[in-house]
């Protein structure tokens, strides 16, 4: 058999399996067909000196592009950072969902999953100008549109968003999280909930939280951080974990602490998943994506291979696909391609503190149902 496509001499990592070695990977026919040493194929793409891991995953992006302010286009955004799935984190609802699966879902090369916002409208109003947070009118929630809707497009929509805090929720406070969990419950789908400044607090919302469930912007700055003042984790949020709530680092314009992210490695709390929460307000930093999200664990001290696993196995279980987040032969073809550079990188946090590492995690291209697309 003639392969397609082989990446030729890299390290690959494979958190699923433990692969952890030198290999060629090969592709046929929209399918990964083999992993080991001397593979051939018609297109061979030399991969020296740089990682093969399982596709990308970024668990929280917004790309709703065209409709809503806050979102940037798909498949640049892919390209530049080498994810091959991309999972909006709420920018639409029950009201506007199908407009983003007609034009931007469908239409785009990357894979797009879909957290359903229960907000009819999404996240509308989000910008330097306009800033409303959907969750501050309860006549906003839909909750049978919302499960009417995930019912309608199961292989989109993989779960349910909301946010609350001061910010997003207001006076509503986590009323908007309590009706979530009901929709979340009805189909059958775990909730993503977002968290900013208090109330409610860190504690209240992950003491809701059902196993699977995700807490997004886990390292996030005072108040609202997930640690006491000595550094130690805040007693609800190891009850959790312990009860199956993910924790994600969603990085976005606000949600990424220095101090947070020392302490919690300190403590033995590593985050579940690393994604960016990529939107028109941080693209161009303080967030970048998620390759650069990924960089800033390892300067915390995360090993590589878990840093890996943030991005692939681990959001991959969050969303019940067990086709993704994995190499395995006869299963999805998919694979990012990073390069780790001994070189430095000045990290900058949402507070201004830069972070300087001597490593620096660069995309090198990606394949994507068996094509191979270099990073731009």
């Amino acid at each position: 058999m003639t392969n397609d496509l082989v990446l030729k001499g890299g390290r690959v990592l494979d958190p699923a399996s433990g692969l952890d070695g030198a290999a060629d990977v090969a592709f046929q026919g929209g399918k990964l067909t083999g992993i080991g040493e001397g593979l051939t194929g018609a297109e061979e793409q030399d991969v020296s000196g740089a990682l093969v891991m399982p596709g990308i995953i970024d668990l929280h992006t917004h790309v709703w592009w065209g409709g809503t302010s806050l979102s940037v286009r798909p498949d640049p955004y892919a390209v530049r950072c080498a994810a091959t799935t991309l999972v909006d984190a709420g920018s639409a609802g029950p009201g506007n969902f199908e407009g983003f699966k007609e034009h931007v879902v469908d239409r785009s090369e990357t894979r797009i999953l879909t957290f359903l916002h229960i907000s009819f409208a999404g996240i509308y109003a989000f910008s330097p100008t306009v800033m409303v947070g959907e969750s501050q009118d309860m006549r906003l929630m839909a909750p049978r549109e919302a499960v009417a809707m995930a019912a309608q497009y199961p292989d989109d929509i993989v779960g349910i968003k909301v946010r609350v805090g001061k910010n997003t929720s207001g006076p509503n406070g986590i009323a908007p999280l309590e009706l979530a969990l009901q929709v979340g419950d009805e189909a059958g789908l775990p909730v993503m909930v977002h968290i900013d400044e208090p109330s409610p607090t860190y504690e209240a919302v992950v003491d809701m939280l059902r196993p699977g469930d995700i807490l997004t912007h886990c390292f996030r700055p005072f108040p609202n951080a997930p640690m006491h003042r000595d550094g130690s984790v805040r007693g609800a949020i190891l009850k959790g974990r312990e009860r199956g709530v993910l924790f994600d680092i969603a990085h976005g314009m606000g949600a990424f602490w220095w101090k947070s992210a020392r302490a919690m490695m300190a403590a033995g709390f590593p985050p579940d998943v690393i994604s960016s929460d990529v939107h028109t307000l941080c693209e161009n930093g303080p967030a970048w994506d998620v390759v650069r999200t990924m960089n800033k664990l390892l300067a915390v001290g995360m090993p590589l291979m878990d840093v890996v696993a943030a991005a692939t196995l681990n959001p991959a279980m969050a969303l019940r696909r067990a086709d993704l987040g994995r190499l395995a032969k006869g299963g999805i073809a998919d694979a990012s391609v990073i390069e780790l550079r001994d070189e430095k990188v000045d990290l900058e946090d949402v507070k201004g503190e830069i972070v300087t590492h001597d490593q620096r995690l660069v995309a090198r291209g990606m394949v994507l149902n068996g094509k191979w697309i270099a990073a731009a």
